[in-house]
């Protein structure tokens, strides 16, 4: 349970694979204390999630760890898979599915960094959200 939002909401890492469906409940329950009011920004934190959840499901093996946590003026999701290849834009093709969530989170995230480690990547978007 969060005391404050200013603290780590939770981790989740190791050989479990989560699922979109977990890590949105997640979010939305910690969105209820970080973000009570709601709002655009709490949506933008939504659907960075979903973005990162999909990308990592769909390019990196799935979901190693999922993290959230708030800071001063922001919310900071973090997504683990088990893949080393960095994220990369592609184009994009109203004829094909795809290609507008790794734009989407980049210009949502007042920050966005790809940690690469031995078991794969972190990538994590630094969100702004009211004091």
């Amino acid at each position: 349970m969060v005391d404050s939002p200013e603290e780590d909401y939770e981790s989740l890492s190791g050989h479990r694979q989560e699922t979109p469906e977990r890590t949105w409940n997640m979010t939305r329950g910690f969105l209820s204390v970080a973000l009570p009011e709601g709002g655009a920004e709490a949506e933008a934190v939504l659907l960075v999630v979903a973005e990162l959840v999909t990308n990592a499901v769909r390019h990196g093996g799935g979901v190693a760890g999922f993290q959230l946590a708030a800071g001063p003026g922001t919310v900071t999701v973090s997504v683990k898979d088990a893949s080393p290849v960095p994220p990369q834009p592609r184009p994009f093709d109203a004829r094909e599915p795809g290609g507008l969530g790794w734009h989407l989170v980049q210009e949502l995230a007042l920050e966005v960094r790809v940690d690469i480690g031995p078991g794969g990547k972190t990538v994590s978007a630094v969100l702004p959200v009211p004091r």
